[in-house]
């Protein structure tokens, strides 16, 4: 089973899921609400996706997250949004 990054078990979004969806997503992961284990990796990762599809709140809560995290686990969150776009 493929895997947001290897802090979380659930499975990733798909491939044609929207940017404002990814945005949510992401702001679960960054809150630890609806289910979702709190994690700011996944929730970089998918603020970083959502980004990219055109959500300007994702490109804020991205860079507001990233201050608290160390910079390795941004790297590790950069990575996993590599990783996603390349198999989605």
């Amino acid at each position: 089973m493929q895997t947001i990054s290897e802090h979380v078990e659930l499975p990733l979004p798909g491939a044609d899921t929207s940017g404002d969806e990814l945005f949510r997503m992401g702001l679960l992961y960054s809150t630890g609400q609806g289910g979702a284990p709190l994690d700011y990796v996944s929730a970089h990762m998918l603020f970083n996706l959502a980004a990219m599809r055109g959500s300007l709140e994702a490109k804020i809560y991205r860079k507001e997250l990233s201050l608290e995290m160390a910079s390795t686990d941004v790297a590790d969150a950069q990575r996993a949004a590599r990783e996603w776009l390349a198999h989605g």
